[in-house]
């Protein structure tokens, strides 16, 4: 898989600092109030963002994209960053703690979906729960979720009317709505044999697309009152949200190990109900949609030779061929509402979109695959 590209890596320090400040700022509080028994706690915490080991120990461990956080810095610079940008301020704190939020919610997604899905890993270490247990896991992830509304509200630190952080704040509870509903979906379809694409596409724009559009709903809002502006910047994270699950459906069957660093057809072997099987399963003939139908809802593991009959299933039924044409249109729809923000006279509006375009582009790398 390419490495990804440079605007991802671009406010990684400041993000990281505001989620350090958000986290740490909870953390002194309850020391001070004499509940110090609350380390583990925040320790946790700590551990699930990477910033200790299981001992509680400081280490140096991967953070994880920050794909959210960033893509609403950068709508936040592209919508204008307020005028901010044009006094040569410090542009950032004004949306900084906004980008922490929606990391944080992020987190307590990821923390819940191990559990609901028996994840023993993350990013090469354990998973919460498979060191402290389901009921921990639980409630460190509600934290989490605090967390992030706490973070939200620091806006008004920075000096963001009151008006535009009740609005980030409704924006968000119907971001976490929307990804409850899409993870429902989810768990509910492990138990179907017959599931339409059309719900697939329901179900992944609920689940990943709704936090990114919200990310980028955000971080409009705290950078322009333009109402355009805003819905379209909406628009392009819910389209680039949706590619971005399309391209991890692709790498899941077709990618090499060298470009995923995981193994071939992963998914096929974890028999993960992705929308390569979904289309197979809607154009498939009767004896192949039969096979699929056998292997995928057999209790034994999934064997090397029945994974090399779905892939020629899969060829049969153009499966890929279609998976990235979908995933082209998706980057097609993201560059258009990027071409329709109404542009700012200023550098920092315009490097914004740069980059954004710039990730739609690796995005749409695995559709030329």
């Amino acid at each position: 898989m390419a490495s990804s590209p440079l605007t991802l890596t671009r406010h990684q320090a400041e993000i990281q600092t505001a989620l350090r400040q958000a986290v740490m700022k909870a953390l002194n509080t309850d020391v001070v109030s004499g509940t110090a028994d609350l380390q583990p706690y925040y320790g946790q915490i700590q551990y699930h963002l990477g910033w200790v080991d299981a001992n509680f120990t400081l280490t140096a461990n991967h953070p994880g994209k920050l794909l959210r956080p960033t893509l609403l810095l950068l709508a936040y610079e592209a919508a204008g960053a307020w005028g901010l940008a044009n006094a040569g301020s410090d542009y950032l704190l004004r949306a900084l703690p906004a980008a922490a939020s929606i990391e944080l919610t992020h987190n307590f997604t990821l923390i819940h979906d191990d559990i609901e899905d028996g994840d023993a890993e993350r990013r090469h270490r354990p998973t919460l729960w498979k060191l402290w247990g389901i009921p921990q896991a639980i409630n460190t992830g509600d934290g989490l979720f605090a967390l992030a509304r706490l973070a939200l509200w620091g806006v008004l630190d920075e000096g963001v009317e009151g008006t535009i952080a009740a609005r980030l704040g409704a924006a968000l509870d119907r971001a976490c709505l929307e990804l409850s509903e899409g993870q429902y979906l989810d768990i509910s379809f492990e138990e179907l044999q017959d599931i339409a694409v059309a719900h697939y596409v329901d179900m992944i724009t609920r689940k990943t697309a709704a936090l990114m559009g919200c990310a980028a709903e955000m971080g409009a809002m705290l950078g322009t009152r333009d109402e355009k502006t805003i819905e379209r910047l909406r628009s392009f994270g819910y389209a680039i949200g949706v590619a971005f699950q399309v391209r991890d459906d692709l790498l899941g069957v077709w990618a090499t190990t060298v470009e995923s660093g995981k193994t071939p057809a992963g998914d096929v072997y974890r028999r993960k109900k992705s929308l390569p099987v979904l289309h197979a399963l809607e154009h498939a003939d009767g004896s192949d949609h039969l096979f699929l139908r056998q292997v995928y809802s057999q209790e034994t593991p999934i064997t090397s030779e029945q994974v090399e009959e779905v892939l020629a299933i899969f060829a049969r039924t153009r499966t890929k061929a279609y998976c990235c044409s979908f995933l082209a249109e998706q980057c097609r729809l993201a560059h258009a509402a990027l071409a329709s923000v109404p542009r700012v006279n200023n550098p920092v509006a315009a490097r914004a979109l740069d980059d954004m375009e710039t990730l739609v582009h690796f995005v749409e790398e695995a559709s030329k695959g």
